[in-house]
């Protein structure tokens, strides 16, 4: 038995809650991964999974086991890493979550120059705006826009985006525009509702240095950012979003700010990876060259 691969065979089971799951990741036939965790649980002495006909869990010994297993395994990385150059030029796929209106506006038109610097990384992206399970799922790290509040992840920031208030032409001619919080209370807004709560999210404005929170009533509400900035423009009222996402609108009229003077708080851009992981060559890599591309992006801070 190959201790090494029967550590990554279990791991990679317990990851994805999936003996099939876990062979289709790993490439190998599901044959070879039953058998390589019967001969890990033979070896140990132990049981370290559940296993029923819906779901794979861990024994409180396959818990304790899989800690280790995943600080080994991490450890192993990151001294081959220093001893094999592997930081100048790392190899492998590296399974990526972007959200959708970064990965389309900045991100993507970009990997050309990632891929010419590191060639021998193979790119797998989903794009969207959901929650991922990154071990479940099997992905390295994900980019996001907004407040982080899962405790389970680290985030490294890339970038602060500014976020504006603003409305189509068409809407403003109509309802006047909005000159201080209270005039607020005669218009209506795009709302967005999130895909976790159900619940529209306030507006926000920063008055005085303090930021407030603001409900707005509105006929229509969206989860989708690109939806969000198309209600406006298609004229139910007033939204909140970087600025970048309606630079071209602007510029050409057809969306105005409005209450410039209390913008809603920067919006961080993070990347987030498991906390129980340590970072791999490729991520560390991927992670500096986004944060120098987002710093060399003036259209994200303006």
């Amino acid at each position: 038995m190959d201790k090494f691969q029967a550590m990554q065979v279990f791991v990679a089971v317990v990851e994805r809650a999936s003996f099939t799951r876990a062979a289709e990741h790993l490439q190998l036939p599901r044959a070879s991964v039953t058998l390589s965790i019967q001969q890990l649980e033979t070896h140990l002495g132990t049981r370290l999974l559940q296993r029923t006909t819906r779901q794979v869990n861990t024994t409180a010994d396959g818990d304790a086991y899989y800690q280790r297993c995943v600080r080994l395994l991490a450890d192993l990385e990151e001294t081959e890493s220093a001893f094999s150059h592997s930081l100048l030029n790392p190899r492998g796929k590296l399974k990526l979550n972007l959200q959708g209106s970064l990965g389309t506006a900045f991100v993507i038109p970009a990997l050309p120059g990632f891929s010419a610097r590191y060639p021998l990384i193979e790119l797998e992206i989903g794009m969207g705006d959901r929650l991922v399970d990154l071990v479940r799922e099997g992905i390295d790290c994900v980019l996001r826009g907004g407040e982080l509040r899962d405790s389970s992840m680290i985030a490294r920031r890339v970038a602060l985006m500014t976020q504006i208030t603003c409305a189509s032409s068409s809407y403003l001619e109509k309802h006047g525009l909005p000159k201080t919080l209270a005039d607020l209370e005669q218009h209506q807004a795009v709302n967005y509702f999130s895909s976790v709560t159900g619940r529209n999210v306030d507006f926000e404005f920063v008055v005085d240095g303090k930021k407030q929170l603001l409900p707005m009533k509105g006929m229509l509400s969206v989860n989708d950012a690109d939806a969000y900035a198309a209600s406006a423009a298609a004229g139910y009222g007033l939204i909140q979003l970087p600025r970048y996402h309606v630079a071209a609108q602007l510029a050409a009229g057809s969306m105005c700010e409005v209450l410039p003077g209390m913008r809603p708080p920067a919006m961080p851009v993070s990347i987030l990876y498991p906390r129980h992981r340590q970072l791999s060559p490729r991520v560390r890599v991927f992670a500096d060259w986004l944060t120098e591309l987002m710093a060399g992006n003036a259209r994200l801070f303006e």
